[in-house]
């Protein structure tokens, strides 16, 4: 009863993924609209499942399909995004790029980097995530 009140009020998700390859880099966007460079994702749109959004935005961002479900990393709370106040987490580890991501008017870069050697400028709370996911750091529920 309680995640349908809070469904029925406004509560809104976003996902994102944390895209790693063999090599265990993982893949970063840069957009347009937001400094840093982040974890692939966006919104969850009415009617679209969990997975069907990540796909849609895997493919949008980065040209990726999944070749196997990804697995839940968590849910974590982002008070800074009203528009988003909730954010799934994926790990893909199985997938392709069909082509490098060119760039556009939402994104300015795309990348795989090593996960011990991110971008300076990478998020703080892409960095939480790697690390909880790369290093086993205690997960925490705020994004």
């Amino acid at each position: 009863m309680h995640l349908y009140w809070r469904l029925s009020r406004g509560l809104t998700l976003g996902v994102r993924a944390a895209v790693i390859d063999e090599r265990n880099a993982v893949f970063l966007v840069r957009h347009s609209y937001v400094k840093g460079w982040h974890l692939p994702g966006g919104g969850v749109e009415p009617g679209e499942t969990l997975l069907e959004a990540l796909s849609r935005e895997l493919q949008e961002e980065g040209n990726i399909t999944l070749t196997q479900p990804p697995a839940l990393h968590g849910v974590f709370f982002n008070g800074r995004a009203p528009s988003r106040d909730h954010v799934a987490v994926f790990v893909a580890r199985h997938f392709v790029q069909s082509t490098p991501k060119a760039r556009d008017a939402e994104i300015v870069e795309t990348g795989f980097f090593p996960l011990d050697a991110l971008p300076a400028d990478t998020s703080q709370a892409t960095r939480r995530r790697l690390k909880e996911i790369g290093e086993g750091a205690v997960i925490s529920p705020l994004w």
